[in-house]
């Protein structure tokens, strides 16, 4: 067009797309195709196929992980793909490509909800605390009296960290231990607002008199959020530990007089 002497702004060429249904590379490339893929090459197909997959994704959500039945989002999506490969292969073995591949996207319209990969790793431990959360509130309203709301929040708390989907894991290996400073400090507001969940429950206790709340919450978070590091599916369940744990820091262990 140029060539012919034709001037047309980038805004203009999206309009023409739009108008003609073909503003995505999918819709192109359904085009193209018109019914017979064949007439497309591998890598097209292979393109198509995975823009299908998300669009059907983000109408439909997964039924495996969409909370109460309710579809993903697609920056759920990404989220989902995103943690499960951090978890399975690490944070700096992980690129784009492997995550829009993950989960049948274009690389391009990961961007588009994430500027960087960093982005996507502070966005599952946000999702993560916000999740485990939401979870433990649930289980703390429904106590019968102070400790056994700290007991049901703690229950959750735990099964979260060692048996919770990727992005609850992946978070709760973050409570315990994590190496980058910068990223810490990022996520330093949702850790708090996480603590302040048990910060309340603890305050809310019948202890004895003198007895420090700080530490005691502390003693707890540490011992709760170490799990996610040894614990091994097994010998005890997610349940057993955290009852265990409220039940000796309640009433001891010494056997003597």
């Amino acid at each position: 067009m140029r060539a012919r002497g034709m001037q047309i702004s980038p805004s203009g060429v999206r309009y023409i797309w739009v108008k003609h249904g073909l503003e995505t590379v999918v819709k192109r490339l359904e085009t193209l195709a018109r019914g017979d893929v064949d007439r497309l090459s591998e890598e097209e197909r292979r393109l198509l196929e995975r823009g299908q997959k998300a669009a059907r994704l983000s109408l439909r959500g997964d039924a495996d992980d969409a909370e109460g039945g309710e579809p993903l989002s697609r920056q759920q999506l990404i989220l989902h793909a995103a943690a499960e490969l951090f978890a399975s292969q690490g944070y700096d073995r992980t690129s784009i490509r492997d995550i829009a591949a993950k989960v049948g996207l274009l690389p391009g319209s990961v961007y588009h909800h994430f500027p960087s990969k960093e982005d996507i790793y502070l966005g599952v431990y946000r999702e993560g605390f916000r999740r485990i959360m939401a979870r433990v509130r649930e289980a703390a309203a429904a106590g019968r009296d102070p400790w056994d709301r700290l007991q049901r929040a703690c229950e959750v708390h735990v099964s979260g960290l060692v048996e919770g989907e990727h992005i609850e894991r992946l978070t709760g290996h973050s409570l315990a231990m994590i190496d980058d400073h910068e990223v810490f400090d990022k996520i330093r507001g949702d850790r708090n607002a996480y603590e302040q969940v048990f910060r309340e429950l603890i305050e809310a206790l019948p202890l004895a008199p003198g007895a420090d709340r700080t530490l005691l919450r502390l003693t707890l978070l540490g011992a709760m959020n170490w799990v996610a590091i040894w614990y091994r599916a097994g010998k005890y369940s997610s349940q057993q530990i955290a009852d265990t744990m409220v039940a000796m820091l309640r009433r001891g262990v010494s056997g003597g007089a």
